[in-house]
């Protein structure tokens, strides 16, 4: 346990490269609002720091997390395949030539028609495995 909170904070807010496109372009908004207003010589022009650091900033990042949880989700619902996630593994380079075969053979069997050349033809044709 030699990692300080301030560590443990740091490390764990980085977010995605999204999540820091969208506080940026919210806060330049915010900040854009707040002059104006002060330029055009408003008296409230202060209520907007609160209102949108206090609202809209989290609610913007919310949502935002919210939208990239449920794409994950869906993307996890759609990978229920498991030839399709074999395929996937495999073209990532995560797994070799003969395990892949042994996993295909294991998942096909004998009922179906893929052949383990068949299988890995559709591999080789969209995405070639990493060396």
């Amino acid at each position: 346990m030699s990692d300080s909170p301030a560590e443990l904070v740091a490390a764990d807010d980085t977010g995605t490269p999204l999540e820091q496109v969208a506080a940026g372009v919210t806060t330049a908004l915010i900040l854009l609002v707040a002059f104006g207003l002060l330029a055009l010589d408003v008296s409230w022009f202060w209520i907007v720091f609160p209102v949108g650091f206090g609202g809209i900033l989290p609610a913007v990042m919310g949502l935002l997390r919210y939208y990239q949880q449920s794409d994950d989700t869906d993307d996890a619902a759609d990978s229920d395949d498991p030839v399709a996630a074999l395929k996937d593994r495999y073209a990532r380079g995560e797994i070799d030539d003969a395990e892949f075969e042994r996993r295909l053979e294991e998942l096909l069997g004998t009922a179906s028609d893929v052949t383990v050349d068949e299988a890995r033809s559709t591999v080789t044709e969209h995405e070639s495995p990493r060396e």
